[in-house]
């Protein structure tokens, strides 16, 4: 017979190593169990150099590592095919399509994730919930009913009025007509009943039964119309979009337990406590309130005892010493030597922390504080960045521009985040990033809906400063309609004791009118604008000279909404107050009153009747929060008019608009406290089964051509045993060392693929019985649910059943045994392609 068509099983025989014969490949490679392989080379090391300089075209080893993985591998199109090489399908395999899309989801994911066992992942849920439990108990406010009854954010009938819309858990979005006595039948004594019209009909319920199923309905940046009614003889609609917002809800919470479970991780060496800063606290020239003892006192605990990065975000009101902490925090950090980072949303708050920070440290001649912004010559910028990249800079304040690829930091040690609500989408990511390696301090008066939820519900740490210092007095607010007597009359009250004044616009389009209007009404006055667009000279000589006094009215956008401190500046004005947000206008206010005079603050709307429900509701919590201190109930006031679409992101707005904010927040919290369900604890690799009875027997050309089959066999499922991305870098190094692979290989390969998704899918057992495929697994009813309502393919989902401890599929033929492996690779790839919605322990 000819070798060309000698087709042989792959044994120890034909190759004949030096004595003892190992076991025999096939019979062990797929058994339950079986020793781990002798060590052999690395996989790399199966590929001489040069052969990969001949076939591949890459100049050096490390040209070829990184080809695998920027996925510009040429194996489909291989240079020279030996004897016996099978040509390629141009077409993508079934192989390849899987390691791209692993290939895709690594990149998606944080490289420096390290992988964690199922025990060890159990000690940090338990953490976690821990933690949830401290931040519900915050969420709660000690208000919690001495019967224990579970916090909600069910919505009590009597607080609606006529009109209101409202969600009925199991029926939908109605709109609320009123609460009236009725008789029920079989009774003589009148009920409360609560009325709700529906899109087919008008429904009543029992008062206590609506208290336990009704919500109120609540848009994201949106009116609080809803697009359509449900129907009340026909939920299908509402069920439908309940489950689509839950697997939304479930999708985020398990990908932000999965990252604050690898930042728990992540471990440094606490710093050290050094007399020095009990000498650099000593230097705070005020007695500090005792929320900024606890403050204080929770920072340093998190640097000097704990072994995790810290993430704390420290809530203050505007003056109240949040910039104190930060500094103690940047101390410690620093003086260990490390790098420390302040992001400023502006350049004009990130100039006065660098002001305060060289000053605070000036007497301390071997730190070095350095400020990056656009102020700067291009000059100046290079200087700055070599600076940082060799550690000649110990502390960098600067705006966004400290996130771009070019700062590059020699040994950051500390992330300090002022007003991180300010900063874009892309920032925030780059922000998150760093959390997971650095120890990060988030300071805001009025926190984002996100960062006042994560800080709730124990996913961050918090510190509140809610004590006011002794010489802080309450802002005066003044709210009313526009009129230029009333400008002029506030501006000139302020100018006669000798004060500075603020005139706050919502756009640069306007202030130039205002500037005529004032300049006529106070001639002998020093009146400036100031912008975001306006050169950095022209900005800083404003800001300079209205810090120094010089200039008496600045009118401006809400570039000084953050931070910003002059002492002598004592009245705001805000006109068209309508178009500012909540937190916006809380940080406005609290730009005055930073002295011992009293402050005034003045809303101006241009008329009541032309303002949305939503501003009329942002003005009416900004009367209620006249007091000092209520940044952190004002943010929750702000949750509850702007909603929770952006807690994880934009993209969930759709999701929440379909059920309203506050079932969605509900849903959200109770997934949250369930996480641990939502886990998919993996099996060894050597303990699955899989019974497909198929042994491929390969081309004697291809064993012939093979460097050394029997170490490469091992190098394979030493591959697969250690995880999907080591297998997949070993198959597509294979295809380019090789070219693609002969069709018994490529079996041989699914098999090996198969058995590393069950074993991360938690499944250990694979087998077929007639026409019916069983996976038994591990895992819940509830995991399994959301995978398969994550799968892409209804092909596979629909086939799909879970059965006690068993995965069902039930087929249309038996199928032969090739077909049938096939069959087992396509369904799992879509199962696993699931796993980066679920934490994969």
């Amino acid at each position: 017979m000819a070798m060309a068509s000698l087709l042989l099983p792959i044994t120890a025989d034909i190759f004949k190593p030096p004595p003892p014969t190992p076991p025999h490949v096939f019979s062990t490679l797929f058994t339950t169990s079986r020793p781990t392989p002798t060590p052999t080379p690395t996989l790399w090391s199966l590929f001489s150099l040069g052969r990969c300089r001949r076939r591949c075209k890459f100049r050096s080893f490390a040209s070829l590592s990184n080809a695998v993985h920027t996925q510009k591998l040429p194996f489909s199109r291989p240079t020279k095919l030996s004897p016996g090489r099978p040509a390629l399908d141009p077409d993508p395999d079934p192989i390849s399509a899987l390691n791209e899309r692993i290939r895709r989801d690594h990149g998606k994911r944080d490289a420096s994730r390290s992988v964690m066992d199922s025990e060890e992942a159990d000690k940090y849920i338990q953490l976690v919930k821990e933690q949830q439990q401290r931040g519900l108990q915050k969420l709660k406010g000690g208000k919690e009913k001495a019967s224990g009854e579970r916090f909600s954010y069910k919505v009590d009938p009597y607080s609606l009025r006529s009109g209101d819309y409202v969600v009925h858990k199991k029926v939908g979005i109605g709109r609320f007509v009123g609460i009236k006595f009725d008789v029920p039948k079989g009774s003589s004594l009148p009920t409360e009943y609560v009325f709700i019209e529906y899109a087919d009909g008008m429904a009543k319920l029992p008062l206590k039964q609506a208290s336990r199923l009704l919500y109120r309905y609540n848009l994201p940046n949106e009116t609080k119309r809803p697009r359509t009614l449900s129907k009340l003889n026909d939920t299908t609609v509402w069920e439908r979009r309940k489950t689509k917002g839950k697997l939304a809800i479930q999708k985020m919470v398990v990908d932000l337990m999965e990252l604050y479970l690898h930042r728990l991780k992540q471990r440094r060496l606490p710093y050290p406590k050094t007399p020095s800063m009990a000498e650099f606290a000593a230097q705070f020239p005020y007695e500090p309130t005792p929320d900024q003892k606890q403050a204080f006192l929770d920072v340093e605990k998190d640097l000097t005892e704990r072994e995790t990065p810290m993430d704390r975000l420290i809530c203050g009101d505007v003056g109240f010493g949040k910039t104190e902490v930060a500094l103690r925090a940047i101390f410690c950090v620093v003086s260990a030597g490390k790098q420390a980072m302040v992001l400023a949303p502006t350049i004009v708050l990130a100039k006065q922390h660098f002001d305060v920070i060289s000053e605070r440290f000036s007497m301390y001649a071997n730190i070095r504080v350095g400020l990056l912004s656009r102020f700067q010559t291009k000059s100046e910028k290079e200087e700055h960045l070599e600076m940082i990249k060799k550690g000649h800079l110990d502390i960098i304040v600067g705006t966004h521009s400290l996130l771009g690829n070019r700062v590059v930091y020699n040994n950051l040690g500390l992330l300090v985040v002022d007003e991180e609500q300010r900063f874009g989408v892309k920032q925030k990511e780059k922000i998150a990033s760093f959390k997971t390696s650095v120890d990060v301090l988030t300071l805001s008066a009025t926190p984002i809906p996100r960062t006042l939820y994560l800080a709730l519900t124990g996913f961050r740490d918090a510190s509140l400063i809610s004590t006011p210092p002794p010489e802080r007095v309450p802002i005066k607010t003044h709210l009313a309609a526009y009129s230029k007597e009333k400008v002029i009359s506030a501006i000139k009250n302020e100018l006669d004791r000798g004060g500075q004044v603020f005139y706050v616009l919502p756009r640069i389009k306007g202030l130039e009118e205002v500037m005529e209007f004032l300049e006529q009404a106070f001639p002998n006055v020093e009146i400036a604008i100031a912008h975001g667009k306006q050169y950095s000279k022209q900005l800083e000589e404003t800001m300079e000279q209205f810090a120094q006094g010089e200039i008496k009215i600045l009118i401006c956008t809400n570039i000084v909404e953050s931070g910003l401190d002059i002492q002598n500046a004592n009245t705001i004005i805000i006109q068209d107050v309508q178009q500012f947000g909540l937190a916006q206008l809380y940080q406005l206010r609290g730009r005055v009153g930073r002295a011992d005079k009293e402050a005034h603050a003045y809303l101006f709307y241009p008329d009541k009747t032309l303002l949305s429900d939503q501003a009329l509701e942002r003005l009416a919590a900004l009367e209620e929060c006249r007091e000092l201190g209520q940044g952190f109930q004002l943010a929750e006031r702000d949750m509850g008019i702007r909603g929770f679409g952006t807690i994880f992101g934009e993209q969930q707005t759709g999701d929440v608009g379909n059920i309203g904010i506050d079932l969605f927040f509900e849903m959200l919290f109770e997934s949250l406290s369930k996480v641990d369900e939502h886990r998919v604890v993996s099996v060894p690799y050597f303990s699955v089964q899989v019974e497909t009875n198929i042994n491929p027997h390969l081309p004697s050309e291809y064993i012939n051509y093979l460097d050394n089959p029997m170490e490469l066999i091992n190098e394979a499922e030493k591959a697969a045993e250690k995880d999907i991305w080591s297998l997949m870098q070993f198959t597509e190094s294979l295809r380019c060392q090789y070219g693609k692979e002969p069709y018994s290989m490529e079996i041989l390969l699914k098999k090996l693929y198969v058995r590393r998704m069950a074993a991360d899918l938690g499944i250990t057992r694979i087998y077929a019985s007639g026409k019916v495929v069983v996976m038994e697994t591990n895992m819940s009813t509830k995991v399994f649910k959301l995978i398969t309502d994550s799968m892409a393919s209804d092909v596979h989902r629909n086939s799909l059943v879970f059965d006690g401890n068993q995965i069902k599929a039930k087929l249309l033929l038996e199928l032969p045994r090739e077909q049938l492996l096939n069959w087992i690779f396509q369904c799992l790839a879509e199962l696993y392609a699931s796993l980066p919605a679920l934490i994969k322990y």
